[in-house]
């Protein structure tokens, strides 16, 4: 059978996320995306009418958003900053688009989405927000574990990642080890301290991250996707690492009954969660890039207890990107 085809505009396309969501959506199998890119601003702009990136192995244009950018699309992407899908969010509704908001701005309008865990569809909904990729790892593992273990509680160190924050987060960390390295002082715009070579649980009064919101966003979108029980059944620490991308996690889990490594392995293992052996190479940012997999090792306390750790690794792009994709493909679907 022809692959369906369908009109999406990706607002954002040169941010990293946009880019990732390109790169996956032209090599999507099931479906054919005929993608416009597009971005509230560019450079030079009266010299030329956009820019050229590309999407896989094609070129594409990413053009600025003008009147009737969203006419005719199925599909409308925001994967820029907050300020542009207030702005523009409203045209690609009136144009007829189902909305797929990536920087979950427009929380009041919409609802969060996780279709790798949640089973039912998305309704009616017309706009939604794919669920932050941290409180989808953590889903992921802690749903799975309490439909085995019903009391299964957890606690989590999450390290965030540079490219979380976009490329003013991975510029800055850039030329923050540049600098140290070069015995200079450090550029501090965007973390207002330094986050090269530096693990923070709090940033800088004037950063431009906010630890404490992310920690809430995270939470909010784990009792959306997961429920309230799961949801109270973990405590969350978020601390900013000094890594340019993927998110890792130290997790502590607590079952009610005795189990033992293979029982754990058997109840995570599947879909896009891979239980590293003692063959593979461990979890790590690193070796979670592009993998489009959630890494998880396992150790116990000792072995026969109630308790384990878990460290996991994920590509934080390439996660988000997966699940706003599916959160789309629910929208054409219905």
């Amino acid at each position: 059978m022809a692959a369906k085809i369908v009109r999406a505009a990706i607002v954002g396309a040169s941010t990293l996320l946009g880019k990732e969501l390109a790169n996956e959506l032209n090599a999507s199998a099931s479906t054919v995306w005929d993608l416009k890119l597009l971005d509230a601003a560019l450079p030079d702009v009266g010299l030329a009418t956009g820019q050229i990136t590309s999407a896989g192995d094609e070129a594409i244009l990413i053009q600025t958003i003008e009147p009737g950018a969203f006419d005719g699309m199925d599909v409308v992407f925001f994967a820029g900053d907050a300020a542009t899908t207030l702005k523009h969010w409203k045209e690609a509704k009136a144009a007829g688009a189902a909305i797929v908001d990536a920087t979950a701005a427009l929380e009041a309008e919409a609802v969060v989405r996780c279709p790798v865990i949640q089973t039912s569809g998305a309704g009616s909904a017309r706009i939604v927000i794919p669920s932050h990729p941290a409180a989808t790892m953590l889903a992921l593992v802690l749903t799975r574990l309490r439909t085995k273990w019903q009391n299964a509680r957890a606690i989590a160190t999450v390290m965030e990642p540079a490219s979380q924050h976009g490329s003013a987060g991975l510029d800055e960390m850039h030329q923050q080890t540049v600098a140290l390295l070069s015995f200079q002082s450090v550029p501090k715009d965007i973390y207002d301290t330094q986050v090269a070579f530096n693990l923070s649980a709090t940033l800088g009064p004037e950063s431009k991250v906010d630890l404490q919101a992310i920690s809430t966003r995270v939470r909010s979108d784990l009792r959306a996707i997961a429920g309230r029980e799961v949801t109270d059944a973990l405590a969350m620490q978020l601390l900013q690492a000094p890594v340019f991308n993927g998110y890792t996690a130290s997790v502590f889990v607590e079952l009610d009954s005795e189990a033992f490594f293979g029982e754990l392995e058997t109840a995570l293992e599947g879909g896009i969660v891979s239980i590293a052996t003692s063959d593979d190479p461990q979890p790590s940012n690193l070796s979670a890039t592009e993998q489009g997999q959630l890494l998880i090792s396992i150790r116990p306390e000792t072995e026969g207890v109630r308790g384990f750790w878990l460290w996991m690794a994920v590509d934080n792009l390439k996660l988000s990107a997966q699940i706003t994709i599916a959160c789309a493909n629910e929208l054409v679907a219905a």
